[in-house]
């Protein structure tokens, strides 16, 4: 594996189709065996600072990552593609990771919509190559409105699946998303991230910063792939 930046990553075009090419950044310790194709969520893209200190965390874990551009960021737009383009979008970006991280565990998902776009990609056509979808704050539903549409795609996924979702998250009533990966069975979990929010912040009568929820729930995102090996 060839390494970036020890901070941001080397850039790269991906070719999604004969009309459309997105930004990505590839960073890669020296050794790692894990890779993380990390899809951003829906109002901030690759360089948003959540996306570049997870990149940056998990090199020092020893976990290669490529974070993309989904192509209406990479136009300036603020509205979503269509989910055909989106999972396009993915599925350049899975493989360029597989042809950049050689052997080793490769795992895709990301943040919020850019997690659903993945699982949704993988729910129509599995991703070649990929072992196991991470999702971090899974949007079960809009803020405000309880609902379980949103994951009825994940039953035709047959691949591990990990869920890390805050306890005060909007976008995922617990019990319901318990509920959901409950119904998945054995090839599902969740790590659940204490009174984190849908951005895993939490509040200063946590006890904790920012930084150290993120670093625990990497962590944790980590032992996971590293026993998927």
């Amino acid at each position: 594996m060839s390494s970036g930046s020890a901070d941001v990553g080397q850039l790269l075009t991906l070719t999604v189709d004969a009309q459309t090419q997105v930004s990505a950044r590839w960073l890669a310790p020296a050794g790692a065996r894990l890779t993380y194709v990390l899809a951003h969520g829906a109002g901030a893209g690759m360089e948003h600072p959540f996306m570049r200190a997870v990149a940056r965390e998990l090199a020092a874990l020893k976990v290669a990552t490529l974070r993309y551009q989904f192509p209406y960021l990479e136009r300036g737009a603020k509205r979503p593609d269509p989910p055909p383009l989106c999972h396009a979008t993915v599925r350049a970006a899975v493989a360029r990771a597989q042809l950049l991280a050689g052997p080793g565990v490769l795992v895709a998902g990301g943040r919020s919509f850019g997690g659903r776009m993945t699982s949704q990609a993988q729910a129509l056509q599995p991703l070649p190559g990929v072992r196991a979808l991470a999702l971090l704050g899974f949007p079960l539903h809009p803020a405000g409105k309880p609902a379980q549409e949103r994951a009825r795609h994940l039953a035709h996924i047959q691949l591990p699946m990990l869920f890390v979702q805050g306890t005060r998250d909007a976008l995922a009533e617990p019990a319901l998303l318990q509920q959901t990966v409950t119904a998945l069975g054995a090839r599902a979990r969740i790590y659940w991230v204490n009174d984190a929010d849908h951005a895993f912040h939490v509040p200063a009568r946590s006890g904790q910063k920012d930084a150290q929820v993120r670093g625990a729930l990497l962590a944790a995102l980590t032992a996971w792939m590293e026993a998927l090996s």
